[in-house]
């Protein structure tokens, strides 16, 4: 996939008592709204120009896995559509990427369904990673029996439990392209899977990867929304509503816990990257986050 030189911007999150959350570390890298963005930004003058890329994505990946023990990278949707690689390769490039880069997890996103709900299962045969949703039911779909409602990843002695919520897809997807697909409303899913993640599968953090979008002026659901609405969850990575977060947002959920919410942006300009320490009872635990910018350009 080739190597590039890596400019990584830190922002951290409130870190009280830090020093002494010193027995387990878990990494999360993470990414959204990829939409096939293969090549980095042309040199053009843009906005973004350089930045961005899977080869130098790929690279930076590498090296923050050969410096920590436990790792989990996961995607939050969109991983389709934005470049003409879409367009030809209807997916199989970005599936094969993705799993070159040993990704272990991804929601859908509704521009994963543009080339339909047969194109979506027809590139899944590329991906060694899941794709997890816990809220579209694909009974009489080419996609049916190719999702999972969660997964339990085992990281150390630190045990995770991730599940996944898809956008509702009426009014923003062409029915002929989701076909029977059938939106279930997420929050009480969410309730439920989480508490069985917490409390019978006894993970000792549950994380949502969410396609709902950060915040709207309306109130559609959203992770503001959902975050406040839901219990056991303790990390919502976003998608869908490209918002570049420069440190995780945290909410109180209906519980009064403490959840933390974060999004990338889109087309892999930047790679997320959050840091939970535990302490040796594996419950309490605190967290740090860094912007890891993705370019060749080091200036």
């Amino acid at each position: 996939m080739g190597t590039g030189a890596l400019l990584l911007g830190a922002n951290s999150f409130p870190l009280d008592a830090f020093a002494n959350y010193d027995s387990e570390k878990l990494t999360i890298l993470h990414t959204n709204d990829w939409h096939s963005r293969i090549d980095p930004f042309p040199m053009d003058g843009g906005k973004y120009q350089g930045l961005g890329g899977v080869a130098t994505r790929a690279s930076l990946i590498q090296k923050l896995r050969a410096a920590a023990d436990n790792v989990l990278l996961l995607d939050a949707g969109d991983i389709f559509q934005g470049t003409p690689y879409f367009n030809y390769y209807h997916g199989e490039l970005e599936m094969k990427l993705m799993s070159q880069m040993q990704y272990d997890a991804s929601a859908i996103g509704n521009h994963d369904f543009d080339n339909g709900v047969g194109g979506l299962a027809a590139a899944l045969p590329h991906a060694t990673f899941p794709l997890i949703c816990s809220n579209y039911d694909f009974t009489n779909t080419a996609m049916q029996g190719k999702t999972i409602t969660y997964k339990i990843f085992k990281k150390g002695k630190i045990k995770i439990g991730v599940f996944g919520l898809g956008i509702e897809l009426k009014g923003l997807v062409p029915e002929k392209m989701f076909g029977e697909t059938k939106y279930l409303e997420p929050i009480s899913i969410a309730n439920t899977i989480a508490a069985q993640l917490k409390h019978e599968e006894k993970c000792n953090i549950v994380i949502c990867l969410s396609h709902l979008g950060y915040k709207y002026q309306d109130k559609k659901i959203s992770d503001e929304i959902f975050a406040q609405s839901t219990s056991n969850i303790d990390l919502i990575i976003g998608g869908h509503t490209h918002t570049f977060f420069d440190a995780p947002v945290s909410y109180k959920n209906s519980e009064g816990k403490q959840v933390l919410v974060n999004q990338v942006g889109w087309a892999g300009l930047v790679l997320g990257k959050i840091d939970f320490y535990f302490k040796k009872n594996l419950i309490e635990k605190q967290a740090t986050s860094s912007t890891v910018i993705v370019t060749t350009n080091p200036n």
